[in-house]
């Protein structure tokens, strides 16, 4: 099997993100986006997908952290598409359900190459929260944002819904690790169907 990794690198006004993905690994992450709540969502969706990840971007915090992020979730989605290949041998679909103290999170992954996406279920105010420390903080309005610019490149399908949730950063990290949980089993390869494209078409 040919290593299923990318490299992806993208450059403008307003960030610089270099991505190296490597979907059959362990967990593996080396993240710096300038904005430290997103290196931590990206952390933890390397751990719990057992997607390694190498992200460094540089971009305009000192604006607000909204072009770092949308621009890194761009890259991230190339690299993951070119990653995936023709997609052969994947099981395609996957599904998760994570909780994090009070909050509660689905997500719904179909690696169709046909992108979709749609998120439900945050308590209003949600977007308004800013979460993180010292640095760019990092608005809640941003996750879905994020989740749309990475299925939007990477060619998914994806359904989020927030269940139960009351503190922002957990809500958060409950809907990051549920798309981690579900991409770790979209992309997962089935020796049942090896060199096979799970689709009636024949391409995905």
């Amino acid at each position: 099997m040919s290593p299923r990794t990318a490299v992806q690198e993208r450059r403008t006004s307003e960030s610089t993100v270099r991505v190296a993905l490597n979907l059959d690994g362990t967990g593996e992450s080396t993240i710096s986006t300038g904005v430290g709540f997103f290196d931590h969502m990206l952390t933890a969706l390397s751990r719990h997908s057992l997607i390694d990840l190498d992200i460094a971007t540089t971009g305009d915090v000192h604006i607000d952290g909204h072009h770092s992020v949308e621009d890194t979730a761009i890259v991230l989605g190339k690299a993951f598409a070119e990653a995936l290949g023709d997609k052969a041998g994947i099981r395609r679909y996957g599904d998760a359900l994570v909780p994090l103290d009070e909050a509660l999170a689905q997500a719904v992954v179909d690696v169709a190459g046909r992108p979709y996406v749609m998120c439900s279920g945050e308590p209003d105010g949600q977007q308004y929260a800013l979460i993180g420390g010292t640095g760019a903080a990092y608005a809640g309005s941003l996750t879905q944002h994020v989740f749309e610019s990475f299925a939007m490149n990477a060619g998914l399908t994806l359904h989020v819904r927030l269940l139960a949730g009351r503190d922002p950063h957990h809500i958060v990290e409950a809907q990051f690790k549920a798309l981690a949980r579900a991409l770790r089993d979209a992309v997962a390869l089935d020796s049942r169907i090896e060199g096979i494209v799970p689709s009636t078409k024949g391409a995905l």
